[in-house]
């Protein structure tokens, strides 16, 4: 059974499900900064999924990314899969601007994380629902 590691169910929002991931939304309002988090166990390594769920994997994430860099007009995006705190594998999915509070640096530990109020999670939410595809579905929440 699919459990979200305490790390990434604190610092985050969840929005909801693709077929193989859970989509969430990282808890700081600096940067819209979204994580895809497989929905199976004891995975750490990309290598660890089958053929099939790499696949999909990757699907996702690059559907995910060409849906938010059209709708949050991103300058950038930053995709990665690191796992040196959180070792539950997830793909970091970072929309990027020019003038964002990090731009050009990395955004890991560049400044403190500025919650989300609701209205910026209802908001993003509603961005989300315009454009994403009939295979998600949204969690509430």
């Amino acid at each position: 059974m699919f459990a979200l590691d305490p790390r990434l169910q604190q610092d985050t929002l969840p929005i909801g499900d693709f077929p193989l991931c859970r989509l969430l939304l990282s808890n700081d309002s600096n940067y819209p900064w979204f994580i895809l988090v497989p929905r199976r166990d004891d995975i750490s390594e990309l290598f660890q999924l089958d053929d099939a769920d790499q696949q999909q994997l990757w699907k996702e994430t690059t559907a995910l990314a060409e849906t938010l860099k059209d709708s949050f007009d991103a300058d950038k995006l930053n995709v990665a899969t690191l796992g040196n705190v959180v070792s539950q594998l997830h793909m970091h999915v970072i929309v990027r601007k020019r003038d964002d509070a990090a731009w050009p640096a990395p955004v890991w530990g560049k400044h403190p994380a500025q919650p989300y109020d609701a209205g910026q999670v209802a908001a993003i939410r509603e961005r989300l629902r315009a454009v994403l595809t009939d295979d998600f579905k949204f969690l509430e929440g």
